[in-house]
């Protein structure tokens, strides 16, 4: 049974998780990743940690935001701006391709290259998750025959 009521109660998933757990997962990932290359590498600089760095915070505000929800919609935002920066801090990896430099580091290559395609594709399933919920917000309450949200997406 397939109602409309039943469709407006349907939560964003990605591969069958929240947005909460992927942000969880994500952020495990991160943190994983800056480890694996800073010891993998041998590296001393601290910027080997730079995805570290974001994981922590990705990690800490998925759980909080899957243990209480009450602080979602607060939590959420501010992963997305967290995600937003992950991919701004990738974008480095095209200065090294105009400058020539691109082979110097590796595997400083490899991860500015995983925050730029990681947090582009975290950020854009942040924001359909967004306009999922001002979609589910807007049609209980709507008088037209269109919502104020699916209209800005036309």
């Amino acid at each position: 049974m397939d109602t409309d009521a039943t469709k407006l109660n349907t939560e964003f998933l990605v591969f069958g998780f929240s947005i909460e757990k992927i942000t969880a997962i994500y952020g495990g990932i991160l943190i994983f990743w800056g480890l694996a290359v800073t010891f993998i590498s041998g590296s001393t600089s601290i910027t080997s940690y730079i995805p570290s760095m974001f994981g922590w915070p990705m990690l800490f505000l998925g759980v909080m935001a899957l243990k209480a929800p009450k602080y979602k919609k607060i939590l959420m935002h501010i992963v997305v701006i967290i995600g937003l920066l992950i991919f701004l801090g990738g974008l480095d990896v095209i200065r090294n391709v105009m400058s020539g430099t691109l082979g110097d580091n590796p595997w400083a290559t490899a991860s500015k290259t995983m925050l730029l395609v990681t947090g582009a594709y975290f950020s854009v399933l942040c924001i359909k998750s967004f306009i999922l919920s001002l979609i589910h917000i807007s049609e209980p309450t709507r008088r037209r025959g269109i919502s104020y949200a699916v209209f800005c997406l036309k």
